[in-house]
Order: structure tokens, then sequence, then C-alpha cells
């Protein structure tokens, strides 16, 4: 898979789009509210990952470390 951040922007703005259709109620509406909390989860978890990854990588630049962790995949140039 090789989503970007933009990727998750798009599907989040899509969503929202979702929640204002005004044609949904009852039930529909309340299954796109679920969806939605669920996204947003996940997009929050995906965002922290990408800042944990945006920091290692601005530390490493800056050599305030040698090294990062081989989970976070980032390689001193």
């Amino acid at each position: 898979m090789k989503n970007k951040l933009i990727d998750l922007n798009d599907h989040l703005f899509a969503q929202m789009e979702r929640l204002g259709n005004e044609d949904l109620g009852g039930d529909e509406l309340k299954s796109e509210i679920d969806r939605s909390k669920a996204m947003t989860g996940v997009a929050r978890e995906i965002i922290d990952n990408a800042r944990l990854a945006f920091d290692a990588q601005k530390a490493l630049g800056d050599n305030l470390i040698k090294s990062t962790p081989a989970m976070i995949g980032l390689d001193k140039k």
C-alpha cells in the first residue's frame, strides 16, 4: 500500500461530504456518523505516526541523534 497523507486528507473530506448529505437520516446517518468516528480514530493514529517519523528525521538532520530504531525506517544520509 502506497498511501500518502494527501490521500488521507481526500478520504476525510469525502467523509465530510457524506455527512453533509441532507438526504441522510435515521440509520443511514447513524452509520455515517459511526464510520466517521472510526475514520477519525485511524486518521489520528496515522498522523501521530507521521509526526514521529518527521520528528526523528528532523532530529537526525539536526545531529541531535546518531540513529533511529530500525522500525522507523530512517537512515542517516
